[in-house]
């Protein structure tokens, strides 16, 4: 069987994004447990703000429709977001809300594991929840019941980009291999 494919998106631009930092380094521990591992960054797929009369006038971007074929082309889907104002920054939920518009299909028929980063006590957890309601509720994605926020995370990582906190690293490597074995589970004929 073929390795399995894993999308690892984080939900910032910014280029000393603590979410950009922690995306990396889950890739790297993906990598490390024989799977076939994508990383992108969303400024490689400049949106425009949603607008419905955008849509009907122009119709779906060529950036949205590239995004939508690397979630299909995907056995399961790492999301990596800070939190904006106890929520999804704009331009994840922007890429999310132009994806949508290819129906469900993103979104359906692989796994999501969702984390998060933050210099502040939280860790980003109302980002955790904000992302379980939009791409659950709403859009009928399987995000695993594990989750991984990362607080104080300005001071989380060693030089080299890894974790430093052996018990963090242990929570971050319990949802790698959850979503791992329910992915591996979905794909099976």
């Amino acid at each position: 069987m073929t390795p399995l494919k894993v999308l690892v998106v984080p939900g910032s631009n910014r280029s000393a994004s603590l979410n950009v930092k922690l995306a990396g380094h889950i890739a790297q521990q993906l990598i490390l447990m024989d799977v076939d591992v994508t990383r992108i960054s969303l400024a490689d797929y400049p949106l425009p703000i949603y607008d419905g009369d955008y849509e009907t006038e122009k119709g779906i971007p060529e950036p949205a429709r590239k995004l939508i074929a690397q979630f299909k082309a995907h056995d399961a889907v790492v999301i990596v977001s800070p939190e904006y104002n106890g929520s999804i920054p704009p331009v994840l939920k922007n890429a999310i809300d132009w994806m949508s518009r290819d129906g469900v299909a993103p979104f359906r028929g692989r796994v999501f594991a969702v984390a998060a980063a933050s210099p502040g006590v939280l860790g980003g957890a109302r980002v955790l929840l904000a992302l379980r309601q939009c791409l659950e509720v709403a859009l009928g994605a399987l995000i695993i019941p594990e989750q991984f926020s990362l607080p104080a995370a300005n001071r989380a990582f060693d030089g080299n980009g890894a974790l430093t906190d052996e018990q963090r690293a242990k929570f971050l490597n319990a949802m790698l291999n959850g979503l791992i074995e329910r992915a591996t589970l979905l794909r099976r004929p």
